[in-house]
């Protein structure tokens, strides 16, 4: 069995270099970086090695020689200049005011201030900053390093208070655009966050910042790629297999489903949640850990908001100026949620500058729509593995009546104020339609569904074992219209000499009610 150490929550490369803990070596990338450019952005999820790059960074350009023994990096740097660091951690305080931000950036201010001086003159944040930029540069004859860790947390953590969010923008516009001005004084510098907030934003005056988000050289960058999971985690894989009663071959591919499917570029391999894996090699055991460590309450509240179609997000369609800017959560909610890691690029259409977007892998396709039923049904959210776990076991014993009654129970005590805004019959039809989309797609994790929706109806074919179902839901219809539907379709004639019993079912939606209405089998 491995004995190796896992960097679990360690964001810290000296650490992680000097007390022996898994290591993925990226450092040729890092030299690539640092060696083709000055100025760069990098989005990515939550907890994908971020803060690691920067610390990475940190260790190179403080010329520590000494940490890279046996990486890329010792055979391509050959100089191991020490440049001054300035690095700023936005990931550390609850910003709940223009105070909170203040106080944060002059703490780290005030420390480099001791160590490089002030002048009584910078009275103003981005003064200071620009201050310090030059006294490093002028203190050590080399130019600094601006290394600045989750920058957009402010934003983020105000995206429901718009006047807040305006007021700490209107704080770091100024702020960040120092990089511009003191160019002639900084050597590199990163910015690292979750989302970009875009061309209105704290970067619309830094133009001189390279977006290497979307970039296929760097699309490596965080994360583990295919390659480095095989040389670097063989003997991992083999004791997971043997911990899970599985092949080396299964458990490669069940990894691959649960924790791969990340594309942050059109052309590019798949990556590899790191934080899952390694904590998935580390307990021997397969689990949701990257979702777990977060509640996306803010993304669901901007679907609500909106009055999202969520069956939309299995096959989102945008484009690429979409993708890369977050200030249109005001009319669409689609690039937070793809920046925060809950998407990612399915496919791409050249012709017409199109993405398709998608759920990334099991891990996240089944978190996130797990976490969405309390938000939109009548169910606890402690409740849910069972209610699903419920679902499955009436639909595979036949027991469609059990099925119905326990899917009503989840539209009732649902008040009109939760479900409509400026268009009630629209949302009303897009409650109920969000309502079956949650629980046929969890249902379908265990059992074969197939969805479609139009205007007013929704038809599915839901597979089990023994069973073949054919549904037909109709808003403010009748049931036996829509078992009739079923029948002069010939929804049945692919399944005519299928084994399987088959069911079919017309249900009927009831928008004054707002709840199934009834159903009818045959």
């Amino acid at each position: 069995m491995s004995k190796r150490i896992y960097p679990i929550g360690i964001q810290n490369f000296e650490k992680i270099r000097k007390d022996g803990y898994v290591y993925v070596d990226k450092t040729a990338l890092i030299y690539q970086l640092a060696q083709t450019g000055s100025y760069y952005f990098l989005s990515r999820p939550r907890r994908f090695g971020k803060s690691l790059l920067l610390s990475t960074l940190e260790a190179y350009f403080q010329g520590k020689k000494e940490l890279f023994s046996g990486l890329a990096m010792e055979k391509l740097e050959k100089d191991w200049t020490e440049y001054p660091i300035l690095h700023f951690d936005l990931n550390i305080s609850q910003y709940d005011s223009p105070d909170s931000l203040y106080k944060i950036l002059n703490d780290i201010l005030s420390r480099y201030e001791e160590e490089y001086g002030t002048r009584p003159s910078e009275v103003t944040l981005p003064l200071r900053f620009a201050g310090v930029i030059d006294r490093a540069y002028r203190k050590t004859g080399q130019r600094a390093v601006i290394l600045v860790d989750e920058y957009d947390k402010p934003l983020l953590q105000t995206l429901h208070d718009k006047e807040l969010q305006a007021k700490l923008r209107n704080m770091l516009k100024p702020f960040y655009g120092v990089l511009k001005t003191m160019d002639r004084a900084i050597r590199f510098a990163l910015l690292t966050g979750v989302t970009k907030f875009g061309k209105i934003s704290v970067f619309s005056d830094l133009n001189n910042l390279n977006d290497i988000s979307r970039w296929d050289a760097y699309y490596d960058l965080c994360g583990v790629n295919e390659q480095e999971l095989l040389s670097n985690f063989e003997e991992d894989i083999h004791d997971l297999s043997l911990a899970q009663g599985l092949t080396d071959e299964a458990c490669r591919a069940k990894l691959k489903s649960m924790y791969d499917g990340y594309h942050f570029e059109e052309s590019t391999p798949g990556i590899y949640n790191p934080f899952s894996l390694l904590n998935t090699f580390a307990k021997r055991k397969f689990g949701s850990y990257w979702f777990e460590t977060g509640t996306p309450s803010y993304l669901v509240e901007l679907l609500r908001r909106h009055h999202y179609d969520l069956e939309r997000m299995a096959h989102e369609e945008t484009s690429a100026d979409t993708l890369d800017g977050v200030d249109s959560t005001d009319s669409d909610p689609i690039p937070v949620i793809y920046q925060s890691g809950y998407l990612t690029i399915k496919d791409y259409d050249p012709r017409f500058g199109m993405y398709k977007l998608g759920f990334p892998n099991l891990e996240v396709e089944e978190g996130f729509v797990k976490y969405l039923l309390p938000f939109y049904a009548n169910v606890n959210a402690s409740k849910t593995p069972f209610e699903i776990g419920q679902f499955v076991r009436e639909v595979e014993a036949g027991d469609y009546d059990a099925f119905f009654r326990r899917l009503r129970s989840f539209f009732a005590d649902t008040s009109y104020e939760a479900i409509v805004g400026r268009n009630p019959e629209r949302d009303t039809e897009l409650h109920y339609r969000n309502v079956l989309f949650i629980v046929f797609k969890l249902v379908g994790l265990y059992t074969q569904v197939e969805y479609h929706t139009s205007e007013g109806r929704i038809d599915l074919v839901l597979q089990t074992d023994r069973y073949i179902y054919i549904m037909e839901f109709k808003l403010n219809g009748t049931a036996e219209e829509a078992l009739r539907q079923i029948n002069e379709k010939q929804y049945v004639l692919p399944f005519a000499s299928d084994e399987r019993k088959l069911i079919k079912l017309g249900v009927n939606f009831s928008s004054e009610t707002r709840n199934i209405e009834k159903w009818l089998v045959e």
